[in-house]
């Protein structure tokens, strides 16, 4: 008989990552996970922010970052300050470096908005792969003789429930971090 499981375990990996992406859209608040993507060259080599570093957010518009090894501190700020795509401009003590967070304008909010639905639709377009593949899978079965119509018609019907599922679950977290960027 086929089995649909190792489909719906690609599927549930697809909404993992569409809730990780989200987690990096910016909204009006701080929170540490605005920093996850960016890289720190320390002891000749690149690594994650988070594995030099401490990220906390003491308050709604500023992340403070303590590193593990003061040494660190200016390459930490540059990386910050390297990437383009936030716009921060962190301060460093020798300590501690500080990011504030601007508050978001109405067009910028807008904005993110649109880049946020368009990881949506990636997220639909993988779900949608993930189930073409199934079916495929499943046709190849048939016409080996593996698989009856019904059974294949069987498969479909669960496919289709198992979308139906995640594509509510997807529109759910859009819905909530549309009304987290919004939010003012």
């Amino acid at each position: 008989m086929f089995n649909t499981d190792s489909y719906e375990e690609k599927m549930r990996l697809a909404l993992v990552h569409f809730e990780d992406e989200l987690k990096k859209v910016r909204t009006g608040r701080s929170h540490p996970g605005m920093l996850d993507g960016i890289t720190v060259e320390v002891y000749g080599q690149r690594m994650p922010l988070n594995q030099v570093a401490n990220i906390t957010a003491p308050e709604p518009q500023l992340l403070q970052i303590t590193a593990f090894d003061p040494s660190n501190v200016q390459s930490i700020a540059a990386a910050i300050r390297a990437d383009q795509s936030l716009g921060f401009n962190p301060s460093d003590d020798g300590r501690i470096v500080r990011v504030p967070v601007p508050p978001l304008t109405e067009d910028r909010r807008k904005q993110l908005v649109k880049q946020t639905s368009e990881k949506v639709e990636e997220a639909r377009i993988a779900l949608r792969n993930i189930r073409q593949d199934g079916l495929k899978d499943a046709k190849r079965k048939k016409d080996a003789k593996e698989l009856s119509e019904d059974d294949v018609k069987a498969i479909e019907k669960e496919f289709d429930k198992l979308m139906s599922s995640y594509q509510e679950k997807i529109e759910v977290a859009f819905r909530n971090k549309e009304k987290d960027i919004l939010t003012i």
